[in-house]
């Protein structure tokens, strides 16, 4: 008789489905799993340390750079690590646009997941249509910031500004005739830009149940999704919670844990939506948990587009020690320009002290775990990033399945390299 060993081989770091530059080591007994072993460590930015070497308000932008494809939830979390030390609390209209840029950012961040999953299972299709709704809000993100990804939007005490009165526009190409071809073209690109972002939010809102209506229609009932999803990569109860699984691996096998609703924060107290769960634990399960976030946040967005509306005001604090003064005040005002140049050359200090601020990521549990020691940059900053641990159980989901079900579970862990490596 032939004695068949097992044989190792590589998956990634350059395969399309390894979500970034990620690199698995498996062994395996023909097509069957036997054993997965990771290896990070191709992206390692050093953020942690960078960010202590520099100023609180500097490292900002950096928070966006580790899951770039959830930045503004990034950033919420550093934000409040920051407020909590300094015990200040950002104005009440200030705190309703985060909520609702974290929920857009949810949205987004599903969206693309989704898109990227059913692509790596064999669904091309839905990756063209999830794309077509990430462009609105991705313009919504420039609206407010001027860029599309890293928009280092939000402030310890706020938000950088107000939201626009204007929604920017297509416009036609400068050296080309207008066809009528093109005239019609920019005005269906133009319908819903005529008004400010909560308007062109609010249109948004109205028509997305009907597109995730369509995701649905593609993939909920399919036949060959169902075989590819269901009874993969099963987790009990028990094992998400001591695997440390948040977010939607922990909600899929049935745990209903989210921050908005156990530790609120922001104004989620205020606002009405339900934390969907699933019952088996498996790959189809966590894929109705998400698809079903996606109708959850928009509904928050609306509540928050209807507050935002009726209620005007400031969006960041006003001391002007942690904040920068009006530009216009530094034409007339000696002391708001010395507040200005100190702040953008030296930064502001944080009274000494520690603190651990989480946030519900579309991923989720992100904290941020800040220690100060008075000076003007951190003493100390960890990252509490969720895909870290659910890629730590990818050895263990993984073992008994073949070797096509690697891309599914790698998809339904929702890995993005950039929080996992930091």
């Amino acid at each position: 008789m032939t004695e068949i060993h097992n044989y190792t081989m590589n998956f990634g770091p350059q395969h399309p489905a390894s979500h970034g530059v990620l690199r698995l080591v498996m062994e395996l007994d023909g097509e069957v799993v036997r054993q997965i072993d990771p290896h990070i460590g191709l992206l390692h930015r050093g953020t942690e340390k960078l960010a202590e070497s520099k100023p609180y308000n500097q490292s900002i932008g950096y928070m966006d750079r580790l899951d770039y494809v959830s930045m503004m939830c990034n950033e919420h979390a550093y934000v409040r690590a920051m407020e909590q030390l300094l015990e200040i609390a950002p104005p009440i209209r200030a705190q309703y646009i985060r909520v609702l840029f974290d929920e857009i950012t949810r949205i987004l961040n599903h969206l693309l997941w989704l898109g990227a999953h059913a692509l790596d299972i064999g669904a091309s299709s839905v990756f063209l249509y999830t794309f077509r709704e990430r462009e609105d809000l991705m313009d919504c993100y420039e609206a407010v910031s001027g860029a599309r990804m890293h928009a280092t939007y939000y402030r310890p005490g706020g938000v950088h500004r107000d939201l626009p009165q204007k929604m920017p526009r297509y416009e036609a190409p400068r050296f080309s005739a207008l066809s009528r071809k093109v005239r019609h073209t920019l005005k269906w690109r133009n319908r819903d830009r005529g008004g400010s972002l909560l308007d062109f939010l609010e249109t948004f809102s109205e028509r997305f149940p009907r597109c995730v209506d369509e995701y649905e229609g593609l993939l909920t009932d399919n036949r060959i999704w169902k075989q590819r999803t269901v009874d993969i990569g099963v987790v009990s109860p028990e094992q998400a919670l001591q695997w440390g699984f948040t977010g939607p691996m922990l909600r899929g096998s049935g745990v209903s844990w989210d921050l908005r609703k156990r530790q609120p924060y922001a104004v989620y107290e205020a606002l009405d939506f339900d934390v969907p769960v699933g019952t088996r634990g498996d790959c189809y399960d966590r894929y109705l948990v998400r698809v079903e976030e996606m109708r959850q946040s928009n509904r928050i967005i609306k509540q928050c587009i209807d507050w935002l509306r009726e209620n005007p005001g400031p969006v960041i604090s006003d001391n002007h020690k942690i904040t920068p003064p009006p530009r216009p005040r530094l034409e007339y005002d000696m002391e708001a320009l010395i507040h200005h140049f100190k702040l953008f050359s030296e930064g502001f200090c944080i009274p000494p002290g520690e603190t651990y601020a989480a946030v519900e990521h579309p991923k989720g549990e992100f904290g941020i775990y800040l220690v100060s020691d008075g000076a003007n940059k951190p003493y100390r900053l960890k990252i509490r990033a969720p895909g870290f641990a659910h890629l730590a159980a990818l050895d263990e989901l993984a073992r008994g399945h073949m070797l096509a079900d690697v891309v599914a579970l790698l998809g339904t862990l929702d890995l993005v390299f950039g929080e996992v490596d930091r």
